[in-house]
């Protein structure tokens, strides 16, 4: 299990060089998808549900038609950014890209 110590801002900027499309801001790693339409969507946000639950951590989502947010922050961690949030925001990047 990824550690759920919160990290500094220097490991998270570096962190996110290794993660396309990624930013940090309000103290949460984000992400905005865009699908083809609201089926496809849906089907990422159950996609990756599967992977957030086999982790035990679950992100905050939001869901406009065709595009999906995604913003991790660990709870445990007083609301940081933790290694926990970077392992799972590469799992479910990882997922799409195959």
């Amino acid at each position: 299990m990824p550690d759920r110590d919160p990290l500094s801002d220097a490991e998270i900027q570096d962190a996110l060089e290794t993660l396309d499309g990624w930013s940090y801001e309000d103290d949460a790693i984000h992400k905005t998808y865009e699908f083809a339409d609201f089926r496809e969507a849906v089907s990422f946000i159950v996609q990756m549900a599967f992977y957030a639950e086999e982790a035990n951590h679950h992100p905050e989502l939001e869901n406009v038609y065709n595009t999906v947010t995604l913003a991790f922050t660990t709870h445990d961690a007083g609301g940081k950014v933790t290694e926990t949030d970077i392992e799972l925001a590469r799992t479910i990047d990882d997922a799409l890209e195959a």
